[in-house]
């Protein structure tokens, strides 16, 4: 099954590589084998929301995002899909970033509009190259809410490097979605086994140095469908968006991530 890690898609596929979003109403995905966290370890972590397209039990929320300015969020492109959103997403009138909330079910933190948006003109939905996108925000969150990118040729990208996933995605690979933040340990694999796990194909291609893929050589620990756009971290840096994959956890198929270095050197001039 392909994910991109969207609820919506989630609900729909059954054989098909789909973007780690969250569909219309309703459930999210969660990361798999994972464990609870308090948003105050991920501060940087946030929710996109809309309960006018995705329903008000958890918030709205359908994706992940992760703060790399005090009014800057970075996402997943597809998440900023007509097909997830049902419409262009500067449409989606209540398009807000929740942030320093962990439990999408309580209050607490901000619900946050967004002001504007950038898609990554050159995101290919084909190969899933690109996935990424900027919001900014109407307002400025806390500077320890930002988190720093890792840049080209900085070792936590090396194989082997342990690395955390954060997300509100499906916990099960079967539309059980987290209400309260979640976070699954997993490696960095070598591109040479991610390139064997997605050779080209209609569900994507792994494309080495503008993706990196994560998990564990027995399965069991990945991001899922909901987990879209937030963030894989390593030693304290942002090293990948959730992106894409097939299944959930699942032995030889990895979840894939667009590289940091990659958005890094594409909004080196601005955006």
């Amino acid at each position: 099954m392909r994910r991109t890690f969207v609820r919506a898609l989630a609900l729909v596929a059954t054989a098909a590589v789909i973007p780690l979003v969250v569909p219309a109403p309703a459930t999210a995905d969660v990361v798999i084998g994972g464990h609870p966290v308090d948003i105050a370890e991920a501060p940087w972590m946030v929710a996109l929301s809309s309960r006018d397209r995705f329903g008000g039990t958890r918030a709205g929320q359908f994706c992940g995002g992760v703060v790399i300015g005090r009014d800057t969020v970075l996402t997943a492109a597809h998440c900023l899909g007509e097909e997830v959103l049902g419409a262009p997403p500067r449409q989606v009138r209540d398009l807000r970033v929740v942030a320093g909330r962990g439990d999408l079910r309580a209050d607490g933190g901000k619900e946050i509009a967004v002001r504007d948006i950038w898609i990554n003109p050159r995101h290919d939905s084909y190969t899933n190259a690109g996935d990424f996108a900027v919001l900014t925000l109407s307002e400025p969150l806390a500077a320890d809410s930002v988190i720093r990118m890792a840049g080209a040729g900085d070792a936590v990208y090396n194989p082997g490097t342990g690395a955390v996933v954060y997300g509100w995605g499906d916990t099960t690979g079967g539309g059980d979605y987290a209400g309260s933040l979640r976070a699954s340990h997993v490696r960095v694999l070598s591109d040479a086994v991610c390139e064997e796990a997605y050779p080209s194909s209609a569900d994507g291609t792994y494309l080495a140095g503008s993706m990196l893929c994560a998990g564990e050589a027995a399965g069991g620990r990945d991001a899922c469908q909901g987990d879209s756009g937030g963030p894989l971290v390593a030693q304290g840096r942002l090293i990948g968006l959730v992106s894409w994959g097939s299944g959930c956890g699942r032995v030889g198929s990895p979840g894939v991530y667009t590289r940091a270095s990659e958005v890094v050197t594409a909004l080196g001039g601005g955006h």
